[in-house]
């Protein structure tokens, strides 16, 4: 994982579409970052966050809604 300072403070997260009230796994991303794509636990907004290169982070967005990772 990637230490980026104050991720909390950072302004932009969204949450994943698929991300609901029940406590359930929801993550949330960061848009416009420029070391990155950083992705966090919502639950955890103080947390570690995750960075993944752009190129990388588009390939597997677009595999996830191809359906490339059944449940």
């Amino acid at each position: 994982m990637t230490d980026i300072p104050n991720a909390a403070a950072l302004k932009g997260w969204r949450k994943s579409s698929h991300s609901n009230d029940q406590g359930g796994s929801c993550l949330e991303v960061l848009d416009g970052h420029l070391s990155g794509v950083p992705v966090r636990d919502s639950k955890l907004p103080d947390g570690p966050v995750l960075l993944f290169a752009a190129g990388p982070w588009s390939s597997f967005v677009t595999a996830v809604k191809k359906g490339g990772f059944p449940a």
